[in-house]
């Protein structure tokens, strides 16, 4: 896979200029690799995966102007040959399950080596999804129904998954309560039915939870 014709094309798109500018010289240095082009922004991605037709787009998902979701599903919707991988470093559960719905083929984290970027370049221009890590099982039970949302929260119905983005967020009890139109000790037996859950014991660990699941951003 040394010649030119056989080269994985590759539109390097994220926000941080030093990751990027770096990972495209890294990446460059590989035969098999062709950087094509560069993007800051989801609405630069999108414009450039039409003029450039590239094989692989590695995407970050947060990025000004239009994220990288929203940007997968555009060009997924306009141009479905070309693949996406997503460029994250956090292994989210949530981020990837919308990042696979809106038709990335997998997702690469910004901590791999480069052979290991590579080589998932490759495989995705060969059919293949990529993603790794423990996270791909439950998200491809996620998205293939043989899970539950309440199995992907460890059990927590959907009133406590949202009292639970609440509390990440910062709000206290009485704030949850009147953004809920519930009671003080509905909240609080809420609560402590959801600590019991995820065997936690205070709200800084619940919040941990929270953003490793995804239902908040940091």
């Amino acid at each position: 896979m040394s010649s030119s014709a056989t080269r994985v094309r590759v539109l390097i798109v994220d926000d941080q200029t030093l990751f990027r500018v770096g990972l495209a010289g890294l990446l460059a240095e590989d035969p098999r690799v062709e950087v094509v082009g560069q993007a800051a922004d989801g609405v630069e991605a999108v414009k450039l995966a039409s003029s450039l037709q590239p094989d692989v787009i590695l995407m970050d998902v947060r990025m000004p102007n239009l994220d990288g979701i929203q940007a997968t599903r555009q060009i997924v919707a306009a141009q479905p040959d070309v693949k996406v991988l997503v460029l994250t470093s956090l292994e989210s559960d949530n981020q990837i399950i919308h990042a696979l719905q809106a038709g990335a083929r997998g997702y690469v984290l910004k901590d791999s080596t480069v052979e290991s970027i590579v080589s998932s370049l490759v495989a995705v221009t060969s059919g293949d999804r990529v993603m790794a890590s423990a996270v791909a099982n439950r998200v491809l039970e996620m998205l293939t129904g043989v899970s539950t949302p309440k199995d992907f929260y460890d059990g927590l119905t959907g009133r406590e998954v949202e009292i639970l983005k609440l509390v990440a967020g910062g709000m206290a009890n009485k704030q949850i309560a009147f953004t809920l139109s519930i009671s003080d000790k509905t909240v609080r037996n809420h609560m402590s039915n959801m600590y019991e859950k995820l065997d936690i014991r205070d709200r800084s660990t619940a919040v941990l939870y929270a953003v490793r699941k995804g239902l908040i951003e940091v």
